[in-house]
């Protein structure tokens, strides 16, 4: 008896989960990834920032997480806190080389400010993002930035942040110093911050006054968390419930049915 060959089933398509990856830019933000593709020019507010987009590509980045472009050019003498307002307020970007500000200063510190506002503006949200279509940004040409290039560093900066000290509890909170008995050295930069840690101020906090950008200060705190160093302030005890026996009127309202008793 001849056997009969049979030919086997064609496999069933497996999901490419590395292309899926890459088509929304690393799983970031799925809305961006889109108004990239659609070229679009506008705001896209989310609930830790504010992402500037011209032709799909990122312009400017804003934070309440983050110290912003004017702070880091004030900071380092390139321009007094008037002038920035000044600049801000026309929404001329020839005022900063008219003021000195070189092309390559300005684009060096922009960059700096979109991938340090676009960290915290691309964290996970509990609210969805909102994108409004319009003009571009005044700055939308001192160096434009591809969505997924921002999405990859975004994502390569949370792993950086994971391997230092994988407890988040120092990138929002007041800060404390630990001060151990025998506390290791620290470098200048990581100490400039530690001086900074007073219990009151919070990460970002600390880099506005610095002067340096938020992310980079974040490092320095969780290598000063690993070292044992600094540590988030812990939340205050609830208030504990009135006592109701040192309350007037319960004891006045405990009067009143004793001597309803007593009748």
């Amino acid at each position: 008896m001849t056997a009969v060959g049979t030919t086997p089933p064609p496999r069933l398509p497996v999901r490419d989960r590395t292309a899926a990856r890459v088509r929304c830019g690393g799983g970031v933000s799925p809305m961006l990834t889109r108004l990239a593709e659609e070229r679009a020019t506008g705001v896209l507010d989310r609930e830790h920032g504010t992402l500037h987009l011209a032709e799909g590509r990122i312009v400017h980045a804003e934070s309440p997480l983050a110290p912003g472009l004017g702070v880091l050019l004030t900071a380092h003498g390139a321009l007094d806190a008037e002038t920035w307002r000044d600049v801000e307020d026309s929404a001329d970007e020839g005022r900063l080389r008219r003021y000195g500000v070189t092309p390559g200063a300005l684009e060096l510190a922009q960059v700096g400010a979109v991938y340090d506002a676009a960290y915290f503006a691309l964290a996970p949200s509990s609210t969805p993002g909102r994108f409004r279509y319009g003009a571009a940004h005044w700055l939308a040409a001192v160096h434009p930035v591809p969505v997924a290039e921002l999405e990859r560093e975004t994502l390569r900066r949370r792993a950086l942040l994971r391997r230092i000290w994988p407890d988040p509890a120092t990138d929002g909170a007041p800060l404390i110093r630990a001060d151990p008995v025998a506390a290791p050295a620290v470098p200048s930069r990581q100490a400039a911050v530690l001086a900074q840690v007073d219990g009151v101020r919070r990460a970002v906090d600390i880099a506005r006054e610095l002067g340096r950008p938020a992310f980079h200060t974040l490092v320095h705190l969780r290598r000063l968390a690993a070292a044992g160093l600094v540590s988030a302030q812990p939340p205050p005890a609830p208030a504990p419930p009135p006592d109701a026996a040192a309350d007037p009127y319960v004891a006045l309202l405990k009067r009143v049915r004793d001597a309803l008793e007593a009748l």
